[in-house]
């Protein structure tokens, strides 16, 4: 679980967002290639998004269904924590 780092942030693979999902108490999610941690994030607290969506995965193709704009990712209880390769 220890991500690569790079002068921007973390660098992380697909395998080390699965690691981020909840269990170990971190919740983690991909977006767009970028990389926010939704840990302190009210809709996220049961684990799940809006029984939809689990955290530790890249939400990028999910995210037309959405109800809401990407103004979301700019909340203060994301964090954007760095970045997902590419794969």
């Amino acid at each position: 679980m220890n991500p690569h780092l790079n002068s921007s942030g973390k660098i992380f693979t697909l395998s080390d967002l699965r690691r981020y999902d909840g269990e170990d108490g971190q919740m983690y999610v991909a977006f767009k290639g970028k990389v926010y941690d939704v840990t302190n994030c009210p809709h996220w607290r049961s684990g799940i998004h809006e029984n939809l969506h689990f955290p530790g995965q890249d939400l990028t193709a999910e995210f037309p269904d959405a109800p809401h704009s990407e103004e979301v990712f700019s909340f203060p209880c994301l964090q954007f924590i760095g970045f997902l390769a590419d794969q």
